[in-house]
């Protein structure tokens, strides 16, 4: 196989595990609430973090969907790498922005601020926004 014929069967490689990455995502989050979470939460014996259960109910949803969230943004830069442009670097720096900004926001509101992570989620989408910014 030439040179071209290779990069085009890698970029199409990397497309497949783009969807794949979608596909995942969504049935993690689907299939996780549905049968998971929602059964998890009927327990009695869940730990009573800062007084109740409802914490610790916030913190496991909340921290469920950031996982696909995640894969969501790992999805995005494999499909930025299958057509690589002469940016490629500011993309996915704007994609890890995004995702982590994303997360800050569903971390902040789920625990209505009361896990941190939050905080730490805003200060590394701020970090890669000036990666790209001053780059």
């Amino acid at each position: 196989m030439g040179r071209s014929t290779m990069t085009l069967y890698g970029s199409g490689m990397l497309i497949i595990g783009t969807i794949l990455l979608l596909i995942i995502g969504l049935i993690h989050s689907y299939l996780g609430e549905k049968y998971i979470l929602i059964r998890l939460f009927r327990r009695e014996d869940l730990p009573k973090l800062l007084g109740s259960d409802w914490f610790t109910k916030r913190v496991l949803r909340f921290a469920w969907h950031l996982t696909t969230l995640a894969w969501w943004g790992f999805a995005a830069i494999l499909y930025v790498l299958s057509t690589p442009s002469v940016n490629v670097k500011n993309e996915i720096l704007i994609i890890i922005t995004v995702v982590f900004a994303l997360s800050g926001i569903v971390s902040l509101l789920f625990s209505r601020g009361k896990h941190l992570s939050w905080l730490l989620f805003f200060i590394i989408a701020a970090m890669s926004y000036y990666g790209i910014t001053y780059s």
